[in-house]
């Protein structure tokens, strides 16, 4: 193992960043356009897809901090795109739900999200893609 910093062109942080900003550039105009930031967009996403669920799960699957989700849970709510009630099991807990105003923003986008997901397959190859999406996948995994 050599003791020299890689060059910035080879550190792997400074690349996810990179690739992060390629993804996520052509998105954030989208979302610019919806009303909603990417982290409200995360949100929506995970509750259209996996239905109510408590805040913890949320954040786990938004990628989010907790209080982070906090604030952000009550900018949509106060947006009309999300519905909190408490937990029927446990008047301390809360379930979250998208509203059909916050689906109406999915399925409003859903297909520039499409195509935009589409042209980056396209443009680093099928294999290459789903290559990218197992090894990212598998850095997350890692044992620390």
């Amino acid at each position: 193992m050599t003791n020299e910093v890689p060059l910035t062109s080879r550190s792997l942080p400074i690349a996810l960043l990179r690739a992060r900003e390629r993804v996520m550039g052509p998105i954030r105009k989208m979302l610019a356009n919806a009303g909603v930031t990417e982290q409200q967009w995360r949100v929506l996403r995970v509750l259209d897809e996996e239905g109510p669920q408590e805040p913890t799960h949320i954040a786990d699957r938004a990628c989010l901090l907790l209080p982070s989700l906090t604030r952000i849970l009550q900018k949509l709510e106060a947006k009309g795109l999300i519905v909190r009630e408490t937990h029927p099991g446990d008047k301390r807990r809360q379930i979250v739900d998208i509203s059909a105003r916050g689906k109406q923003i999915i399925h409003d986008n859903i297909q520039v999200t499409i195509h935009l997901a589409e042209d980056l397959r396209t443009k680093l190859g099928p294999e290459r893609h789903e290559a990218l999406l197992d090894l990212l996948t598998e850095l997350r995994n890692l044992e620390t």
